[in-house]
């Protein structure tokens, strides 16, 4: 019985989230994730382009963006009338529907955004230019207040609407959706969420 106990914590399993089944990734698969990226949601001419930090071990294992558990992107974006209904990680293509994308500032994964140097984090910035330019969204809102400051050597830089743009796009400052930042909660989230979406109109 301990070694059949044993090969069923080894398996993948599942977890219900947004009504549809996403699949948990093995201790082994997470492990094998750091380095590994997950592939931008993105088209032309989107009214925002959400911009991440980095993905996450859980993130690049199931290659979703913000899947692992804990993550308030999906609730907060809900909540704050930018998708009708709750969007699952797996089913993070709909964002496309809502003039929605996701990319991140450093494509490779980590186990924590804290592992990043500021040079990739500055790289980041200008591959981030690189993709508005190609991709024309109307604002690019970068997840992560202390990575923006790094990133864009602007260490005063606050929530909200950013006096420089990044191409054609307008840039707007949220802080990062990760469970582990207990600094803004679930409604702090929301609120940032609403007033951006009040500034492009709904």
């Amino acid at each position: 019985m301990h070694l059949l106990g044993a090969k069923l914590q080894r398996k993948a399993s599942t977890r219900r989230r947004g009504g549809t089944l996403v699949r948990r990734p093995t201790p082994d698969e997470l492990q094998a994730a750091e380095g590994k990226t997950v592939p931008d949601v993105i088209a032309r001419d989107l009214r925002v382009l959400f911009c991440g930090v980095n993905p996450g071990l859980w993130s690049a294992a199931v290659q979703h963006h913000f899947a692992r558990p804990g993550n308030r992107f999906w609730k907060a974006l809900h909540l704050a009338g930018f998708t009708a209904e709750l969007i699952d990680p797996a089913s993070e293509r709909d964002l496309l529907g809502y003039g929605l994308g996701v990319t991140n500032l450093v494509d490779r994964a980590t186990r924590s955004a804290i592992e990043l140097p500021k040079s990739d984090l500055r790289d980041g910035a200008k591959r981030l230019a690189t993709k508005v330019k190609k991709w024309r969204p109307q604002i690019v809102a970068v997840l992560g207040i202390g990575a923006y400051r790094s990133a864009f050597e602007r260490p005063k830089a606050r929530p909200g609407l950013q006096p420089e743009a990044v191409g054609t796009a307008k840039v707007w400052l949220l802080a990062n959706p990760s469970g582990a930042q207990a600094h803004y909660q679930i409604a702090d989230l929301v609120d940032q969420l609403r007033e951006l979406r009040s500034f492009i109109g709904g």
